[in-house]
């Protein structure tokens, strides 16, 4: 099922209806039917681009909180995607290319399209379904050498992740402030989010002296990253709010990293945390497992896989108030160290609104993609 939307001057926005296999039945109850946008280029038309000329395929992975639609969106003084990739085609900065914008949001905000048995295989669901899917639809240039992904913050790091794990699948990966070196991005933001969670403590807390903790089965369970209750109360309360804060925006999104980089079916939730919920003590065994995830730590492990891909580019602004571009100007150090060719840019600007990186992105995955 389908339906287009030809934008004046842009190419046609198609939007298709997958169900999906993989995600039925996921930990979350998410929805397995998802509606999967796809941009075509003016060329597209066989009257412009010829008869059965096909394309290469760049798939635009979405940040926290975003969904691939969102992408095709109006936007005032600024241009959506394809708005902007129907510039640059015009301008004679890339070729035509087919973009693809997947729906990968999730009850927890999103995810950094990997696998995890607590909120589903999204990676797999990535590779195995929506991949074929689009060669069947479309006349793409149905190979790696062709096929490219790009996205920023979370979208960034799911092309980086995907380019080190997945270069069977992928020719080229961009990568925009995408997370890295977990110490900064994530470890700083943990006391907020445990402030907040204090919130939905049982028993409330009062006032007075504090007694020193019982050997409790409960205690173990903190001492091991085991929500006592607080985490599925407040996610209980945020999913009937008709309005989240910031504050609970960052919470969420710290609890869906837990459940990305540590799940555990056998623990409360399906995943495990990485803080002490009383006294934010790290709990050492549960953070190594977030530093597995962490791309400044996988490049070695990877390389070969990194070595396949036709191009790497990843860029940062050196005000990024996450402090990504510490984590960026690691990771190119590493990969520079282990002889992997990459363009790796920093520009004056923070994490916010930086859609206009796509001008020098887009131009390059496409000269490295181009038949």
């Amino acid at each position: 099922m389908a339906r287009k939307h030809a934008l004046r001057n842009a190419g046609t926005a198609v939007v298709l209806e997958h169900r999906s296999s993989i995600l039925a039945d996921n930990p979350l109850g998410d929805p397995a039917q998802r509606k999967l946008a796809v941009w075509l280029p003016r060329e597209y038309d066989e009257r412009d681009g010829g008869p059965g000329r096909r394309f290469p395929v760049l798939y635009d992975l979405v940040g926290f909180t975003g969904s691939g639609m969102s992408h095709l969106n109006w936007r005032p003084f600024n241009e959506n995607v394809a708005e902007r990739a129907a510039r640059l085609v015009r301008e004679g900065s890339m070729g035509p290319a087919i973009i693809v914008f997947p729906d990968c949001f999730t009850s927890l905000g999103g995810n950094q399209y990997v696998n995890s048995s607590a909120i589903g295989n999204y990676a797999d669901y990535l590779l195995e379904e929506v991949i074929p899917f689009v060669d069947r639809e479309f006349r793409t240039l149905a190979s790696r050498e062709h096929r490219g992904c790009f996205g920023k913050s979370s979208g960034g790091y799911g092309a980086m992740i995907h380019g080190m794990k997945y270069a069977s699948h992928w020719g080229a990966v961009a990568n925009h402030s995408g997370d890295a070196y977990f110490d900064f991005v994530y470890r700083a933001d943990w006391p907020n989010t445990l402030n907040e969670l204090a919130k939905y403590r049982r028993p409330a807390r009062k006032a007075g002296p504090l007694a020193p903790p019982r050997d409790t089965a409960a205690e173990r369970g903190l001492r091991k990253g085991i929500d006592d209750g607080r985490v599925q109360r407040f996610l209980k309360g945020v999913w009937n709010k008709p309005k989240l804060s910031g504050t609970e925006v960052h919470v969420i999104m710290n609890i869906c990293m837990a459940a990305t980089y540590d799940p555990d079916p056998t623990a409360s939730l399906g995943f495990r945390l990485p803080f002490h919920l009383e006294t934010g003590e790290l709990i050492e065994s549960r953070w190594r497992r977030w530093l597995e995830h962490d791309p400044v730590n996988l490049v070695r492990k990877h390389s070969r896989n990194l070595r396949r891909l036709r191009g790497l580019y990843i860029d940062c602004g050196w005000r990024d108030q996450y402090h990504i571009h510490f984590g960026t100007r690691q990771l190119s150090r590493r990969l520079a160290a282990a002889g992997i060719a990459h363009r790796y840019e920093e520009f004056d600007d923070d994490h916010s609104d930086v859609d206009y990186r796509m001008d020098t992105s887009l131009p390059y995955l496409y000269r490295a993609l181009r038949p």
